[in-house]
């Protein structure tokens, strides 16, 4: 099974849809990040970027995006967690929880370019 189906099939719960907050739809990442949306559905695919469903329709943190490029590290950072054995909600609330330890969120830090530091925390969830 690939994780697609999973991604586009999964519930949001109210309490990861507000750790998130901003959300775009992958037309939106498309154009933010200059690419077809065949394209962001290919990144999806090869998990180098996540959606869930809400309303019905795929829809990608807007925190994932910046500077019309997808954040650096996101994609090895995606890996750690389903290899520990996390599904795309509970990924999206470790990134999106703050860490005292970071400090900020994960995916705050991946922005500040210390990914480094969010993938040393992934590693230790694995085990």
């Amino acid at each position: 099974m690939t994780q697609t189906h999973a991604t586009v099939e999964q519930v949001l719960d109210p309490h990861t849809d507000g750790l998130v907050g901003d959300w775009i739809s992958l037309a939106e990442a498309a154009d933010r990040l200059g690419i077809r949306p065949n394209r962001v559905r290919q990144l999806l695919s090869e998990r180098k970027l996540l959606a869930v469903r809400r309303g019905g329709q795929p829809e990608v943190p807007a925190a994932f995006i910046h500077d019309g490029q997808v954040i650096k590290g996101l994609s090895g950072t995606l890996t750690l967690l389903s290899d520990a054995g996390f599904d795309d909600v509970e990924t999206l609330r470790w990134l999106f929880t703050a860490d005292d330890t970071l400090p900020g969120t994960p995916v705050q830090a991946l922005t500040e370019n210390r990914g480094t530091e969010v993938r040393r925390r992934a590693q230790a969830m694995a085990f």
